[in-house]
This record gives C-alpha cells, sequence and structure tokens, in this order.
C-alpha cells in the first residue's frame, strides 16, 4: 500500500471519529428543543456534552489539517467549490462554541433563551450539511479539466445530496438521544429512551434509502458489508434502546455511523473527489496528493501526536463518565 492510499485511509477515519463524537453533541444540541421541557432539563442536557464538545472538533480540525498536507488538490477543489456550505458551516460552528460559554453569563431569561436557541440551529445546521456535503462527494461534482468545480450552489443541492443531510441530520440526533439516556437519570432518561424509538425509526427509513441508493450507484462487495453492519447494528441500537441498555444502544448507534460512514470512504476509493463532467478530470489519491517525502514526515509526526491526543480525550470522558439530572442543577426546586 502506498503512503498516499494509507493517508486516505487515515483521513477516513479521522472523519469517522468526527462524526462519531461530534454526532452526539450535534444531536444533544437539537434535543434542546425537541426533549427539554424546561430550562433547568436544557441545562441537563447542555452539561452533558459540556466537557467535551470542544474535544469532538479536534476531530474536524485534525481532519481539515490532514486533508490540506497530504491531499492539497482535494482541499483547493472542496473547499473552493463547498465554499458557502462550509463557510456556513464554520459560522455555526463559532455561533455555537460562543453560546456554550456565553449562555450562563447573564441570568436575564430572555440573554439564556436567545443563546439556547442559537444551540439549537447552530447544532442542526452542520449536522444536515456535512451530509450534503458528502454525499456530493461520493456522488460527484462538476470538476473541469484543471480540477476546478465549476458548478453551483444549486448543483449542491440535489436530491441525493438533501437526502443524505436528512440522514445525518437524523442519524445525530438519534445517536444524541441514547447518549442522552446513557447520560442522565430520571424522567428526562425516561423520555429520552421513548424519543429514541421514534427518532431511530425514521433514521431506519431515511438511512435504508440513501445506503441502498449508494450501493446501487457506485457500490462493491466491501462497500455492501458496510451497508449490512450499519443497518444491523442500527436496529439493533434501537432495541437496545428500549429495553434500558443505554451503553450498549450507545455504542451500536456509534457502529451505526462507523460502518455508513466507512461505506461512502469505501465507494469513493481510489477517487477523493469524482467529476462528473468526465471520470478523466476525477481527483484521485494520486493526482491529488503530496509528495512521498511530505506524507513520509507526515506520517511520523501522526504516529507521535495520535496516542497523546486520544489518551487525553478518553481520560477526558472518564472523568466526566457520571449521569445527571435536574437535581445537580444549582436553584432547581424538587
Amino acid at each position: 500500500m502506498e503512503l498516499h492510499d494509507v493517508w486516505f485511509v487515515l483521513i477516513a477515519v479521522l472523519w469517522i471519529g468526527y462524526f462519531f463524537l461530534e454526532g452526539f453533541d450535534f444531536g444533544v444540541g437539537v434535543l434542546t428543543k425537541l426533549l427539554a421541557r424546561n430550562r433547568p432539563e436544557k441545562r441537563v442536557l447542555i452539561n452533558t456534552i459540556g466537557p467535551v464538545w470542544d474535544g469532538n472538533e479536534v476531530w474536524l480540525l485534525s481532519a481539515g489539517g490532514a486533508t490540506f498536507a497530504a491531499f492539497p488538490e482535494w482541499y483547493a477543489t472542496l473547499f473552493s467549490g463547498f465554499y458557502l456550505p462550509l463557510l456556513l458551516i464554520l459560522v455555526c460552528l463559532i455561533v455555537r462554541g460562543v453560546a456554550f460559554e456565553y449562555r450562563a453569563k447573564r441570568q436575564e431569561e430572555s440573554w439564556q433563551r436567545n443563546w439556547e436557541t442559537a444551540i439549537f440551529w447552530t447544532s442542526l445546521l452542520p449536522a444536515f450539511l456535512w451530509g450534503v456535503a458528502f454525499a456530493n462527494i461520493v456522488r460527484g461534482v462538476k470538476i473541469d479539466r484543471d480540477f476546478e468545480y465549476v458548478g453551483g450552489v444549486a448543483d449542491l443541492l440535489n436530491p441525493y445530496a438533501l437526502l443524505g443531510g436528512l440522514v445525518t441530520l437524523s442519524l445525530f440526533t438519534f445517536h444524541g438521544t441514547v447518549f442522552v439516556g446513557l447520560k442522565t437519570v430520571g424522567d428526562i432518561r425516561e423520555r429520552a429512551r421513548k424519543l429514541a424509538l421514534r427518532v431511530g425509526l425514521v433514521t431506519a427509513v431515511l438511512a435504508l434509502a440513501f445506503l441502498l441508493w449508494t450501493q446501487a450507484d457506485k457500490g462493491d462487495t466491501a462497500s455492501l458489508v458496510a451497508l449490512v453492519v450499519a443497518v444491523v447494528a442500527l436496529v439493533a441500537a434501537l432495541g437496545a434502546a428500549q429495553v434500558g441498555r443505554e451503553g450498549w444502544a450507545f455504542a451500536l448507534s456509534g457502529i451505526t455511523i462507523v460502518a455508513a460512514v466507512a461505506m461512502l470512504f469505501l465507494t469513493l476509493f481510489p477517487n477523493v473527489m469524482p467529476s462528473s463532467l468526465n471520470e478523466d478530470w476525477s481527483l484521485t489519491v494520486t493526482n491529488a496528493s503530496s509528495s512521498p517525502y511530505t506524507l513520509e514526515i507526515m506520517t511520523w509526526c501522526a504516529g507521535i501526536a495520535t496516542p497523546v491526543v486520544l489518551l487525553y480525550q478518553g481520560w477526558t470522558y472518564w472523568v466526566f463518565r457520571k449521569r445527571i439530572g435536574t437535581q445537580h442543577i444549582a436553584g432547581t426546586v424538587h
């Protein structure tokens, strides 16, 4: 296996890690409107991800940086062609971070309500737009012989991409629902379990349609295996959530995300960004990659830094592993 193939796999792993981790905290952000009935319950939901949301975004920074360094042509075409949706995602992530930090700075109800609304929308929009972006990457976009995107924003809003956006939105919301069930106690935990069934059923229908469409269009044996794993894991997650096995439900919903994203990368390889105008104009792991020397240096750096990142992030989750409820919110009357 050549180094550019290795880095394609590593970038896939980074995106899988990002969607696994950021997926549930996007879902929790959406649940601040769907599940929480009052301000203390919103605080409970926000507190479940408070210690970890910013660490989860490290995976996005790593994926973007690795793409820039390992596949500069891919990075250039992707970020210039998808400029508006990616800019919107970036703005959402900035506002979302500010909302988490500033929400409790003042006690006025309107102040807190506005920041909570910002958390909801800046969780929902990226969850949808990431699906739109990756569906377009897999489907192929208008790239010319100079490896430049020559389409418009409207070309990105095709039925396949919009379905992909609905899949990531619903899947992340389901992932967040089972995470809330895992991290909370009392009434909010029970309502999260019931909501998981409804959200999970919608997710199953959308995900099955999208993955079957992907398999029929670009799939092979490996992607079919990933599809089966994703579907089986999602069904098992629904069953685990309903019998109160939140730990298993969360692990299985995570496996669903891992398998689904892996399937997309399996159908993409050896392309990194297919051209819908001419196959010969597609960006591949070969024509989009950096020099072998650059990839070699990156491999050494990744080998040293990655274990450190995994250790400190794992330690963070371990320290903040306990369940919480409204009784843990200061000033709440029971």
